[in-house]
């Protein structure tokens, strides 16, 4: 949760338009009150304006507004610098930050007017990492499948409909334990989820999807689901508790299947699974970058395009790899 109380107003506004206007979603929303705090944290201390070094002991709320109109390039740079040097943040994080800082700006200068300049017009964002995603093979994809629908898990059937949706459908976290029982079109064989921004989009559902959760639904509790915020008498999938299960829940029953399955759980994750998906929907499934980008919700094409460098790594290895590869001309 936030804490508006310990935020300067300008930073409440910006988040109230962010949620207002731009329709950022809560973890959106959360993100930028974390990077912002953080960053005008860093400002008090660049700033000499206060003693204390220890970023939990600063307060911002009293940070002037005629003090963020002295903020220049350089020292959102310096803050910067200091994520990579001190704190030794990934190119991600920091890549992550500078946004949030460069729509920050953006606001206070081009919307709510409350500073002539824009210090983070030319703000750029870190060059990132260029890492090929892990995941699954399609044997530890069906040996993950074998261990969430064993009868040794008493909650089986939950479990299998969850790894999945994962593996079939590239489907987020968040967008999983979002999914209520009315959001499923059982007739035509789609769901409607909402991922990242608030964005709806609609996911279909294969033979194995469809009878997944058709088991499931038929051991789902009925009676003595809590009523609450999470609205958990519509959602699909419950935990022992019978509420809507929890991100942490679906990530322990993740963590805890590919242990059982032998397979190494510093390596892998509920994410890699949706990586998992992806990979072996555009290797086995032919799929065009285009339809896989729209699967996956991706906002840009360059970031679903990652799938077709493992492709060309897999292919690169599998010339390599002929048994004639190592025979030559006499």
């Amino acid at each position: 949760m936030i804490d508006r109380e310990q935020n300067p107003e300008f930073i409440n506004s910006f988040l109230d338009y962010s949620i207002t206007i731009l329709n950022k979603s809560p973890n959106s929303i959360k993100e930028y009150n974390y990077d912002l705090a953080m960053f005008f944290k860093y400002m008090k201390i660049h700033f000499h304006l206060t003693n204390e070094s220890d970023f939990t002991q600063i307060d911002i709320k009293d940070f002037p507004l005629e003090k963020v109109k002295d903020i220049k390039l350089d020292d959102i740079h310096s803050f910067i610098a200091y994520l990579a040097t001190n704190l030794k943040s990934k190119a991600a994080t920091r890549a992550r930050k500078a946004s949030s800082i460069r729509v920050f700006f953006n606001y206070l200068s081009q919307k709510a007017n409350l500073i002539e300049f824009n210090p983070a017009q030319n703000l750029e964002t870190p060059k990132l990492d260029k890492r090929l995603p892990k995941y699954l093979s399609l044997e530890d994809s069906k040996r993950l499948l074998n261990v969430a629908g064993s009868d040794d898990n008493r909650n089986n059937k939950r479990d299998y409909a969850i790894i999945t949706l994962f593996l079939n459908c590239g489907m987020r976290l968040s967008e999983l334990v979002g999914i209520n029982i009315k959001d499923i079109n059982f007739s035509e064989c789609q769901m409607t989820v909402i991922g990242k921004g608030n964005k709806e989009r609609t996911i279909y559902l294969n033979k194995a999807c469809m009878t997944a959760i058709n088991n499931y639904l038929a051991v789902r509790p009925v009676e003595g689901i809590k009523t609450d915020k999470a609205n958990s008498k519509n959602a699909l999938f419950l935990s022992e508790r019978k509420e809507r299960i929890s991100r942490r829940t679906v990530q322990y029953i993740v963590d805890k299947e590919l242990r059982v399955a032998g397979l190494d759980t510093s390596k892998y994750s509920v994410h890699k699974l949706r990586h998992t998906a992806a990979t072996l929907m555009y290797q086995y499934g032919k799929v065009d970058i285009r339809a896989l980008q729209e699967v996956l919700g991706h906002e840009s094409i360059s970031t679903t395009e990652i799938y077709t460098h493992v492709a060309n790594v897999q292919a690169r290895s599998a010339i390599e790899n002929n048994p004639l590869a190592d025979i030559k001309q006499d």
